[in-house]
């Protein structure tokens, strides 16, 4: 039986390694290649999991964002995005201020609802998503100096509960 949950599409870079900051907290040790992943908050995992959702990673991590990512956040492995290779149709939206993503996640949701978290959002692909998604959806820019934050799954949670 498929699953009617709505979707929770994640980026990685901003939401869960914040950059462009001067300081951020770290967690653990570094162990691979990317000393970056020191700053994935482990606490945002359990929050994660616990919202009434399917997470999907929407990421140019693409697998390797269940490899390295998931496990320092207590998760599963996720669904990933695969992302089409540009056409020109991108290669213009782009230009027009679309973010490359959008149209993919809408096409992956098929009419689900879902929830967006990256911090490349604009009102473009607001608009975008208004006019080409059938069903419900949150698209939630965060802050990437600070990555998710306490108001971003309060948002969330909100929303997924009325979705």
């Amino acid at each position: 039986m498929p699953d009617s949950r709505p979707l929770l599409f994640l980026d990685v870079d901003g939401p869960l390694i914040p950059f462009g900051a001067d300081r951020y907290p770290t967690y653990g040790a570094s162990t691979g290649d990317n000393p970056l992943l020191t700053r994935v908050d482990p606490a945002h995992g359990p929050r994660l999991a616990a919202l009434p959702c399917e997470v999907v990673w929407a990421t140019t991590w693409r697998g390797e964002a269940n490899d390295v990512v998931a496990p320092r956040l207590g998760l599963p492995e996720l669904a990933v995005v695969v992302w089409p290779e540009p056409s020109e149709a991108d290669e213009r939206d782009g230009r027009a201020g679309l973010h490359w993503k959008t149209p993919a996640l809408v096409d992956w949701a098929a009419g689900r609802p879902f929830a967006w978290v990256d911090d490349e959002i604009t009102d473009v692909d607001r608009v975008w998503v208004a006019e080409y998604h059938r069903g419900r959806a949150l698209l939630l820019r965060v802050d990437h100096r600070q990555g998710l934050a306490d108001a971003d799954f309060l948002a969330l949670e909100e929303w997924l509960r009325s979705a």
